[in-house]
């Protein structure tokens, strides 16, 4: 069971890895993240040896925790992208799944509306790659349980037969 973990989340990371590559590539931007809801750095390509990743991480959750709240206030139950315009760069935000949010780094290079085309186009594979994962992931631990009562239930034969 194990190793069936790691392969399924080795082919899932790969998947991952991949999608967000092409998003790189064909949105032009400088940089894509995955970051969890958490702050965690799930994967990144692009341009990010000058980044801090891990305070990128943990400020870009920080700043949907907070944009979450704001929606609240407003009557939403959540915004799913959110834009950030700089003089040079740029952000652009999006959730996908229930916990998972993409960046995206951008420049003159490319436009807002390219970004957002793409980031709409990587969000729907990358939910179908996620969907596979965690999805599969329950059906594993499902199985478990089920050897698991299996398991107790012959533990409970065994006992009651030797001391009921």
């Amino acid at each position: 069971m194990l190793i069936d973990r790691i392969k399924l989340f080795e082919s899932g990371f790969r998947a991952i890895k991949d999608s967000i590559e092409k998003l790189l590539q064909q949105s032009d931007s400088k940089a894509v993240l995955l970051v969890d809801r958490d702050g965690n750095l799930i994967t990144s390509a692009g341009e990010t040896e000058k980044i801090d990743l891990e305070s990128f991480a943990t400020l870009s959750a920080a700043d949907f925790a907070a944009t979450s709240h704001l929606a609240e206030i407003i009557g939403e139950r959540q915004f799913q992208t959110l834009y950030h315009q700089g003089e040079r760069d740029h952000l652009y935000f999006h959730a996908i799944a229930s916990n998972i949010i993409i960046a995206v780094i951008f420049d003159q290079r490319t436009t807002l509306g390219l970004v957002r085309v793409r980031v709409k186009h990587a969000s729907e594979n990358l939910t179908k790659i996620l969907e596979d994962i965690f999805g599969r992931q329950q059906e594993e631990r499902g199985e478990e349980e089920a050897e698991i009562e299996d398991i107790s239930k012959d533990i409970e034969d065994e006992l009651d037969r030797l001391f009921g």
